[in-house]
């Protein structure tokens, strides 16, 4: 698709309103359901809703600093124009994550001094009101749920006095690309959370960076469903207004399937673990039917893990991946409402087979790669030819750096960047600031990667997590939890080894794969935590344990594992917001059984 050269001429995040109204006014710029139907939010609306709130933040004697923090599930208009409204007039965003503890909560308000806390829910908002009494600071709290006690009514605003109005024109002025916009925390998998302050350059620089790499035109739809206080799905979603597309929101993770048939993307941004459940339904459809449609089905999954680029095609192999996409890879464009083209994959390491295979099927994975840190995008790949590599997270973005410091034998070792997307410092925590900015000005990601074909940029495990056997062997446990994950009985893994004398793994069972599997071994299913101490459940995981054991070396390979019977989650906290485990908190919850793997 022929991408568009437009003047980039906004500086601040606030001013792609006016941008979007001048250079692609639309009548369908915000979209939600409400009560079954789709609510439409032009340009114009959301400008003059921003302004109101505006007002009545001033009216209420907010002022530019101040600090209002929000617990966001997914985005929704609301959520913008709350965003907008602050950003004109210098209040300072905190969101914060649905799933944080009351502990981490309470942390954030604290330490950010927040004077005004919007929740997503009723069930939030009393949660936060449970830390009231210790936060004198707080002075108001609000949901945005319509039917009950609390909610943020201000939103409803239809008239403004015009002192006001002209009191936020003046600050709007005032503000400057150097100022704070919002504070971003991040917890990675363990430590108490850390401020990441954002200016406005620093997210606009990002978003100018990626206007000229994404595939979209104006009018386009998009379907946003990721959690809107994170910074990947709240950078991309001002990018999408900049771009003039149609953002639209999911109503919730079990109305996915509706929304993408009612909504009929092009484009939406995601996480591997939604690919990877789209697979593992695919996969499941090859233990069942007849014969020859399971056969049909893996004949064209083991295609689709071989496609490259379109450049790359052979005439032979082209013939057989229009049969495939045909007759069964096609299926997942049509569950995602027949029209999306592209899906942008960030947060974690996506397994190269399927990159492959939602490509060949009509849907173009590019992968990338960022930071709470870096607003975030840093890498990413792209549609033109030569620029997209499965396997890796792409080349740079325009305006970033990126080095390996100290490679090893293999190239590999500590990505460091830099640019102009990239904080200065976390917030009042200046002991950290010397830990991960480099004396020459480079910020240490913490991540281990190397680079392929000397351009695109693969990681390869976080700097922390590597650790040493006993036997004196390094082992970078990411890969081996890729690497083990890719059987489709397996569901999540920990790879464990530290100072120890071989390496094992607590594994999380694909439920619905083994369910499967057991039904037609004819063992009777019951709950989890009874199928994984069965005999023969043991057993058959151990043989595929045995079979990605012989793709690696002897010191790599899992001599024992433990099954779990649940799989983990944000919720449960075995998972940062970002859904990578929190190594010390599942290998607590199994110590037992791992002090008698190496008792």
């Amino acid at each position: 698709m022929k991408q568009r050269n437009t003047l980039i001429d906004f500086t601040r995040l606030f001013d792609i309103l006016p941008y979007q109204q001048e250079k692609y006014p639309q009548s369908k710029a915000l979209n939600c359901f409400q009560g079954g139907d789709l609510r439409h939010y032009s340009t114009d609306e959301i400008l003059k809703k921003a302004d109101l709130l505006s007002c009545w933040f001033l009216g209420q004697g907010y002022q530019t600093g101040d600090r209002v923090a929000v617990v966001p599930l997914m985005g929704s208009p609301d959520w913008m124009i709350i965003d907008f409204a602050c950003q004109q007039i210098g209040l300072i965003l905190v969101p914060m994550h649905p799933t944080a503890s009351l502990h981490e909560m309470g942390h954030i308000l604290g330490e950010t001094e927040a004077r005004i806390c919007i929740t997503v829910n009723e069930g939030i908002y009393y949660k936060i009101q449970s830390l009231k009494k210790d936060l004198p600071q707080l002075e108001h709290i609000y949901h945005l749920d319509k039917s009950s006690a609390g909610y943020f009514q201000s939103l409803e605003g239809k008239t403004a006095d015009k002192a006001l109005l002209t009191e936020v024109l003046k600050i709007k002025a005032a503000i400057t690309p150097e100022d704070l916009v919002c504070i971003m925390y991040t917890s990675g998998t363990s430590g108490i959370p850390k401020g990441v302050p954002l200016t406005h350059h620093n997210v606009v620089s990002n978003i100018k960076s990626i206007l000229t790499l994404l595939p979209l035109q104006p009018k386009h739809r998009i379907l946003s469903f990721l959690p809107f206080s994170h910074i990947f799905e709240r950078t991309s979603c001002f990018a999408y207004m900049a771009f003039g597309v149609q953002v639209y929101f999911a109503q919730s993770l079990d109305t996915l399937s509706h929304d993408f048939n009612m909504v009929r993307p092009h484009l939406c941004t995601t996480v591997p673990r939604t690919l990877e459940k789209m697979y593992d339904i695919m996969e499941q459809r090859t233990r069942k039917g007849w014969m020859m449609k399971r056969k049909l089905i893996l004949w064209a999954m083991d295609v689709g893990k071989r496609y490259k680029t379109k450049r790359s095609l052979m005439a032979f192999y082209g013939l057989k991946l229009f049969i495939a996409r045909v007759l069964v890879l096609s299926q997942w464009r049509k569950k995602l409402g027949g029209r999306i083209r592209y899906m942008i994959v960030g947060a974690a390491a996506l397994r190269p087979e399927l990159g492959r295979l939602f490509s060949a099927g009509g849907i173009m994975t590019l992968t990338g790669y960022g930071m709470t840190e870096t607003s975030p995008y840093l890498t990413a790949n792209r549609l033109d030819p030569g620029l997209n590599y499965f396997g890796t997270v792409g080349i740079p973005v325009p305006g970033v750096q990126v080095r390996i410091d100290q490679p090893d034998e293999d190239g590999a070792g500590e990505i460091q960047v830099k640019g102009p997307n990239v904080m200065k410092g976390y917030y009042i925590r200046p002991e950290l600031n010397s830990e991960v900015f480099t004396e020459d000005g480079w910020l240490r990601t913490g991540d281990i990667g190397k680079m392929v074909k000397k351009r695109f940029l693969t990681i390869t495990d976080r700097k922390k997590d590597i650790f040493k056997t006993t036997s004196g062997k390094y082992i970078a446990p990411q890969t081996l939890e890729n690497h083990f994950t890719a059987s489709p009985f397996l569901s999540q893994c920990l790879i464990i080894g530290f100072n120890k004398p071989f390496v094992s793994a607590v594994l999380v069972p694909n439920f619905e794969t083994l369910e499967a599997w057991c039904k037609n071994q004819g063992i009777h299913w019951t709950a989890p935590e009874y199928m994984v101490q069965n005999i023969k459940v043991v057993k058959k995981i151990q043989e595929e344990i045995n079979e990605y054991n012989e793709q690696l070396q002897g010191y790599e390979r899992v001599r024992k594992f433990i099954l779990a019977d649940k799989e983990w989650t944000v919720e449960d906290e075995d998972l940062s917001a970002s859904f990578k485990v929190r190594r010390p908190q599942v290998t607590s919850r199994y110590q037992k059984e791992l002090d008698k793997i190496y008792g």
